[in-house]
């Protein structure tokens, strides 16, 4: 039998109250790409690098970074194409502070799925 392997998906703090903002429709489109992302984690455009990612729909971009080591994805910002380029300086300026999210989020999930093993 062949298993896929699937990805942890989350949300910066930052990405779910900038998604807020937005109608139902962009809210859903942004559920659905979470949904592929799940066993997809090449979904979308490289940004210079295999683990930097963005999802164009529309006039909107969703970035996203992939943590292969953690399986797991992390979208961290949602703009629209004029703000493109402002939107990826910034996410290059906190990688590191991603990742430190990241892999607290990952840490919890983990224990919270041991407790209710």
């Amino acid at each position: 039998m062949l298993t896929m392997k699937t990805y942890k998906v989350f949300r910066s703090i930052s990405f779910q109250r900038e998604v807020a903002k937005y109608d139902r429709n962009i809210q859903n489109r942004v559920d659905k790409i979470e949904d592929i992302l799940i066993f997809n984690p090449r979904y979308g455009n490289p940004l210079g690098t295999e683990w930097f990612r963005e999802s164009r729909f529309e006039n909107y971009r969703i970035y996203f970074l992939v943590y292969e080591d953690l399986g797991a994805i992390y979208i961290v910002a949602i703009s629209e194409k004029k703000n493109q380029q402002k939107t990826i300086n910034t996410i290059k300026l906190f990688l590191e502070f991603f990742k430190l999210e990241i892999e607290k989020l990952v840490r919890e999930e983990n224990m919270k799925e041991i407790e209710e093993g």
